[in-house]
């Protein structure tokens, strides 16, 4: 596998693995297989991710996962190979196919000229492997892409029907077992009807619990198919044998019941939850089937001759031209070339505000163009786009583990051996103490206890909050890297924010000029020297002089730190500050100082521009702070946050600044070391730190903090170290991740309490507790009912976090 040179991680989707003690089995097993150096299970995603030292560990983790009870996704098809001439042809097509990535097994067969493939859906499929092939010199034929494609979507649409299926089967045939159980029992052949129609539900609909179980025992291990192959297995060979030897029992003047109903409802009921949770678990991860919607699936690339070609998103090149027509789906990252159109980029940013997008301006996938067609210049395709970061972040996520995880971990590494023995102790204290009913009541409180002890409810309590509150983040525009930080924003209680591009829009504007005497004239000599100048503060004077016409100078030359000089008509001018003005002994009028200092005391950035002689005009140059981050800053403070303003700008502009947006904590003219020096200086205070900025500048401060926030709009490295980024860099958006946070931390709380509440209760109750009390025994059959809910319930609950405000 020629990716792995690179050591990229290979993610297998894994089917079966249900709770965080399947989880661990998993991790146990992939730790024994040689040649895979790094691995770590993903609940939530359904996946493992492993790293590996050459292409044939790969077959080996598939195997290893496999013969531990679970499943992983592959799709094996059969190709025709063309071209092939002898049978070293084969070979070589069959080391081809085997280097791919995401390639399980592969042979080649040259007497029928076939290829056998097996792979991970996730990482390749036939066109990839075609066009592998296709580079060596030969070709396979497949079938239409859209028809032969099966992705992970359709096959987990399919085993979700098949689940459908066999639940549905399962109680249809358990209803006529109940109903003789509970009211027949006297009626001819009510053992034989129930025998009869309880197989099929245990041994074909529930087979998969007990090969399951079987591999599980075979490595000296047990999970939740162990506790349900085990109770369901009990009841099922207790109630044949006193069907078939009834005398056994009457002899010893006892009568022989049967629990067929128990047996076969266990099953029924637990395939119900399982499809029950299966329906629910699909909603957590909408935000990411919502997220792989926006891109569509085709685009229109412009050919060098200029005729349009439909081509197929995945054949898409760096620098193609691609044309967008009014209402369509931007495919790829690019910039404008050529027509100008409004787009939304709400899915991205949370932002309801459609953008102009005109030449030069950056596009991106799955944003959607409004009325206007432009075309653009494919920058980032496939997984290079800003949506793809975007997918991949949130699928890491939700596949990563909050601390309050690790408890939940320990728990479930000991629960199934823990309830084993508890099932064994119950029916030794029914055995002893029990009288003549001890054996038959003593099995039954056994059964009873190992189908209520499910372990799915705590294994499914922090991972489904975990997805649902990153999905629920990432649809506002709140991209959460990973479970940790979603946990430890709650407890936030200072933020440090970065001035320029953090509360400030980061763009400078002339917000005021005034001229000594205003021609024509003049204003273009202005912009003509702006134009040329490479100084930031120019592009301003640009973008403010915009209509005006330009005209030609001579002798430009740039002067650093102070500005820049021209001639126009043998007469020298020039563009700076007052220092430049000084230097070449230019008179200042009383009016024009007048505003300039009326300017500096608001902070604002002075600039001159100037004849030999004279000062002709002055400018005020400002960052203006963005419309939300006064009301974002109201709302910190009212949570109790204490907040901190770092700038690299002078005292002025900082306290103009803070006195603007209410902020009561600030420091000027900090260099980029000392915003990390800081954060350390509160964290030794006892607080815990939130970083917000912007740049590059900001990014030792960030991975400093405790919580780092980058803004969207920033630099790539400021977003690549933070944990959560604010795509449309609006300040509002940070109450919304704390608030976030607290909501999926009390859901987390909550699902935990009722998960282990269930067991603390539901358990004792199983074994018989209340019967020399009341008489009270659990019937088997509603505990695998109580069972099916509790997952449901925790699901549930982590649901409700969608609709919190």
């Amino acid at each position: 596998m020629a990716t792995n040179n690179n050591k990229e991680i290979i993610y297998l989707p894994l089917e079966g693995v249900e709770s965080e003690h399947c989880a661990l089995i998993v991790e146990k097993g992939l730790a024994h297989v040689e040649g895979i150096e790094t691995h770590k299970v993903e609940l939530n995603n359904q996946r493992a991710a492993i790293t590996v030292t050459n292409e044939e560990v790969l077959a080996n983790a598939v195997t290893a996962i496999k013969d531990l009870g679970y499943g992983v996704t592959t799709v094996k098809k059969v190709f025709p190979v063309l071209g092939m001439t002898c049978a070293s042809c084969a070979g070589s097509a069959e080391s081809i196919v085997s280097y791919e990535p995401g390639v399980v097994n592969a042979s080649v067969n040259f007497a029928n000229g076939n290829l056998t493939v097996e792979y991970l859906p996730n990482m390749t499929n036939a066109t990839k492997l075609q066009k592998a092939v296709q580079g060596a010199g030969y070709d396979l034929l497949i079938e239409d892409e859209t028809k032969q494609q099966e992705t992970l979507e359709a096959i987990h649409e399919k085993k979700f029907k098949q689940l459908k299926t066999k639940t549905m089967w399962s109680v249809i045939l358990s209803l006529p077992v109940v109903v003789i159980g509970m009211f027949f029992m006297n009626m001819p052949y009510a053992n034989l009807i129930m025998w009869a129609f309880s197989t099929p539900v245990l041994l074909w609909f529930g087979k998969d619990f007990f090969i399951n179980a079987w591999k599980q025992a075979k490595h000296r291990s047990a999970n939740m198919d162990t506790l349900v192959a085990l109770s369901t297995g009990i009841a099922y060979i207790f109630s044949v044998f006193n069907m078939l030897f009834p005398k056994f029992w009457e002899s010893r003047g006892l009568e022989a019941h049967v629990y067929f109903e128990a047996a076969a409802v266990i099953i029924a009921f637990i395939l119900l939850g399982k499809l029950l949770e299966e329906k629910a678990k699909g909603n957590t991860s909408s935000a990411i089937k919502k997220l792989m919607g926006l891109q569509p699936k085709t685009v229109v690339v412009i050919q060098p001759d200029g005729t349009e070609k439909q081509t197929a998103i995945e054949n898409v090149n760096v620098n193609d031209t691609i044309l967008v027509k009014p209402g369509e789906k931007i495919a790829v990252d690019g910039i404008v070339t050529t027509g100008s159109s409004y787009v939304d980029e709400s899915m991205l940013s949370g932002e309801p505000v459609p953008v102009l997008k005109k030449e030069n301006e950056k596009v991106f996938a799955g944003t959607i163009n409004q009325k206007g067609s432009f075309q653009f210049k494919a920058v980032k395709v496939g997984k290079e786009t800003m949506l793809a970061q975007i997918i991949k972040m949130v699928q890491d996520a939700q596949g990563s583990k909050a601390p309050v995880q690790k408890l939940v971990d320990k728990i479930a590494g000991i629960f199934v051996p823990v309830v084993m023995s508890i099932a064994v102790i119950t029916f030794i204290i029914w055995f002893i103490l029990g009288g003549d009913n001890g054996v038959v009541q003593g099995l039954l409180a056994a059964i009873t206890v190992l189908v209520i002890a499910c372990p799915c409810a705590l294994g499914l309590a922090t991972p489904t909050a975990i997805m649902v509150g990153v999905g629920k983040g990432a649809e506002k525009g709140i991209l959460i890297k990973d479970a940790e930080s979603l946990e430890l924003a709650k407890k936030v209680n200072a933020i440090i924010l970065d001035k320029t591009g953090t509360i400030t829009e980061g763009k400078p504007e002339v917000t005021g000029i005034s001229w000594l005497q205003n021609n024509d004239t003049a204003k273009n000599i202005l912009l003509s020297i702006e134009k040329k100048s490479e100084h930031p503060l120019a592009e301003a004077v640009v973008k403010f002089l915009g209509d005006t016409a330009t005209t030609p100078l001579t002798n430009f030359d740039s002067i650093t730190g102070k500005g820049a000089k021209a001639d126009y008509n043998g007469e020298t001018f020039f563009v700076g500050n007052k220092k430049l003005l000084a230097e070449n002994k230019v008179t200042i009028a009383d009016e024009l100082l007048k505003q300039a200092g009326k300017w500096s005391k608001q902070a604002k950035t002075v600039i001159w521009f100037a004849n030999s002689k004279e000062a002709l005009s002055v400018l005020a140059i400002s960052d203006k702070i963005k419309e939300t981050s006064v009301q974002a800053i109201k709302e910190l403070q009212a949570m109790d946050i204490e907040l901190y303003m770092l700038t690299g700008d002078n005292e002025a502009t900082a306290k103009s600044i803070a006195e603007e947006t209410g902020i009561q904590h600030y420091k000027a003219e900090v260099l980029p070391q000392h915003k990390a020096d800081f954060v350390k200086e509160l964290q030794q205070q006892g607080k815990t730190v939130a970083m917000v900025g912007d740049g590059i500048n900001d990014s030792t401060a960030l991975a400093t903090a405790d919580v780092s926030i980058a803004m969207g709009k920033g630099s790539d490295i400021a977003m690549d170290v933070a944990k959560m980024t604010i795509i449309s860099s609006d300040l509002s958006k940070i109450p919304q991740a704390i608030k976030l946070s607290k909501q999926t931390v009390a859901t987390i709380k909550q699902n935990l309490f009722w998960a282990f509440i269930y067991n603390l209760i539901g358990i004792p109750i199983a074994a018989g507790i209340l019967y020399p009390f009341n008489g009270f025994l659990l019937n088997p059959m509603i505990a695998g009912a109580a069972m099916a809910m509790s997952s449901v319930s925790v699901v549930t609950n982590s649901l409700r976090l969608k609709w919190k405000k």
